[in-house]
C-alpha cells in the first residue's frame, strides 16, 4: 500500500523557499542545492494540478493558488510541532533541545550557575547555546529563547524579567594610583575613560549614574573605544588603561581578588533589566518553559 504523505518533503520544501524568498536561501537552511528544490516544488505542482510559484530568474512569487497552499501548509505544520512539543516532557524526565542565544556578559558571568543544576536536574534535555553580541532573529534563525540586556524594544516578542542587575564603574589600583580617584561625575572628563560603541545604533553607550539623588547618564570619551564585544572595556580597564562601566555581576569578584576598585561608588547603582524572551506565537515545548523557569530562579 503506498503511503498518503509520502509528499511531505517537497511541502516543506515549498514552505521553505517562499519563507526564505529564494531557492539559494532555501537551499541553505535546508543543506542542498537549488535545483533539488526546484524539482521538489515541481513535483508538488504536478501531484496538485496547479501552479504555486511563478519563477522568474529575478524572484519568486506566490500564485493565488500558492498563497492558500501555503496557509493550509503552515497551519498543518504547527499542529505537527504542537503535538511533538506536547510530548515532550509527558514522561518522568523531560526530553528534546532548547536553542538558547546569550550575549558574553551574561553567559560567562551569570549564566553557568543558573544553567549547572537545570542540567543535572533534566539530562535528556540538549541545550543549544549561541553565545554572541549580536541580536539574533528568533523566528528567522530558529531559536526558541534569548537572552537581552537592557530595555525591549517594542519588537512583539514576549520578554520575562530574569532580574535588574545593577551597574558600576572600575579600574585597575595601578590606575587610580596614577591618575587619582575621581570625586564626582564631573571629574570623570579628566580621566581615561573606556567607552563601548553600541551595535545596534553605533553610538557610544552613555553610562547610567546618580548624583545628588537624580538619574545622569553620562557620555564617556577616550582615546580607546570597544565595539561588538562589550567585555571588552573590562579588559583594558584591568590592564590599566582607564575606566570603565560594567555589570556588578561581572566586577564584585574583581574588587574581591583586589584586581580592580570601585570607582564613584556613591554614583553607581542604577541597574539594567535583563530579560529572556520568545516569539508569541510559538508554542513553548516543556524543556523550554522549565529552562525559563530556572533562569528566573523558579523552583525546578
Amino acid at each position: 500500500m503506498s503511503r498518503r504523505f509520502d509528499h511531505l518533503g517537497d511541502v516543506e520544501t515549498f514552505v521553505t523557499v517562499v519563507d526564505k524568498g529564494s531557492m539559494t536561501a532555501g537551499a541553505v537552511a535546508l543543506a542542498t542545492t537549488p535545483s533539488v528544490l526546484s524539482r521538489a516544488i515541481t513535483r508538488l505542482e504536478a501531484r496538485l494540478g496547479v501552479q504555486l510559484l511563478r519563477r522568474t530568474t529575478r524572484r519568486l512569487s506566490l500564485t493565488e493558488q500558492g498563497r492558500l497552499y501555503l496557509e493550509q501548509s503552515r497551519a498543518a505544520f504547527a499542529l505537527i510541532d504542537d503535538a511533538e512539543r506536547a510530548m515532550q516532557g509527558q514522561g518522568d524526565e523531560l526530553t528534546g533541545s532548547v536553542r538558547l542565544s546569550v550575549p558574553t556578559t551574561y553567559a560567562h558571568h551569570r549564566l553557568p550557575a543558573l544553567l549547572q543544576p537545570f542540567c543535572t536536574r533534566h539530562p535528556q534535555v540538549r541545550v543549544e547555546l549561541n553565545i554572541t553580541n549580536r541580536n539574533v532573529d528568533l523566528v528567522a534563525e530558529g531559536y526558541d529563547l534569548a537572552i537581552r540586556m537592557g530595555p525591549l524594544p517594542d519588537s512583539g516578542l514576549v520578554g520575562r524579567k530574569l532580574e535588574d542587575a545593577p551597574m558600576c564603574l572600575l579600574a585597575a589600583p595601578d590606575y587610580i594610583a596614577r591618575a587619582g580617584m575621581p570625586a564626582r561625575i564631573g571629574d570623570l572628563a579628566q580621566h581615561a575613560c573606556l567607552p563601548f560603541v553600541m551595535p545596534s545604533t553605533g553610538r557610544v553607550a552613555p553610562w547610567i549614574l546618580q548624583e545628588d539623588g537624580r538619574d545622569v547618564d553620562w557620555t564617556p570619551h577616550g582615546s580607546l573605544q570597544v565595539s561588538d564585544d562589550v567585555l571588552g572595556v573590562v579588559s583594558l580597564a584591568l590592564s590599566g588603561l582607564g575606566i570603565c562601566q560594567t555589570y556588578d555581576f561581572i566586577a564584585r569578584p574583581l574588587f574581591v581578588q583586589g584586581r580592580a576598585v570601585e570607582v564613584l561608588a556613591p554614583a553607581c547603582g542604577r541597574s539594567r533589566p535583563v530579560s529572556v524572551i520568545y516569539a508569541p506565537h510559538r508554542r513553548l515545548s516543556s524543556a523550554s518553559r522549565a529552562l525559563i523557569d530556572a533562569l528566573a530562579g523558579a523552583p525546578a
